[in-house]
């Protein structure tokens, strides 16, 4: 992997201020996928590619990453990024709305991240939920969502995606066959793993 190309993906992405994951958050993800080695990883929310790349450095040899991405011109610069790093065998890019493609997917995962549309979130884990392997582990980026999600915020533009937020928080804690920590990091990570 090229490390160099991915500092300037990073940097990037950074300037243009395209939401990529942010360091401490990838550093807890990072410590989760040293110790599992997956061998599958779903990815919900592509943008530049700049997680997912950063994830191959952890897959067992073999192992590969679906990703998936709506945004035209985010698919295009995620191809481009993930040829510059040299890790295009490793990571295989779905085209179009999650909310459509997930349904159709019939792999079965060690990893899934969570990084989209965050009014979205429940529809994610539940289609997460179908897809994760016993002992597999589920990461919701941006979970806290600026604070929003534990206040009384109410304001209306975000209210649908903190509502949503919230329902998915309560869906992880409420559900027998997951254990969930909340981790203040970068905008919230919420860590679910199968029972």
């Amino acid at each position: 992997m090229n490390k160099k190309e991915l500092e300037k993906i990073k940097q990037k992405a950074l300037e243009e201020h395209i939401p990529i994951i942010m360091d401490d958050t990838l550093e807890v993800i990072e410590k989760y996928l040293i110790q599992m080695k997956p061998k599958r990883i779903l990815e919900i929310g592509t943008a530049v590619g700049y997680s997912a790349i950063c994830f191959t450095q952890f897959l067992e040899k073999d192992g590969k990453i679906d990703t998936i991405e709506r945004e035209k011109e985010r698919i295009q610069e995620a191809k481009e990024n993930i040829k510059k790093v040299g890790v295009e065998n490793k990571i295989n890019l779905y085209e179009g709305d999650a909310v459509e493609i997930l349904p159709t997917l019939k792999e079965f995962y060690d990893v899934v991240f969570i990084d989209a549309a965050k009014g979205k979130y429940p529809f994610f884990l539940k289609e997460a939920l179908r897809m994760i392997k016993p002992n597999g582990i589920i990461f919701a980026d941006n979970i806290l969502y600026k604070g929003y999600v534990l206040s009384d915020y109410n304001k209306h533009k975000q209210r649908t995606a903190v509502r949503n937020l919230r329902e998915y928080l309560k869906e992880v804690h409420e559900n027998p066959n997951l254990e969930t920590k909340i981790l203040e990091v970068g905008d919230g990570l919420a860590i679910s793993k199968i029972q």
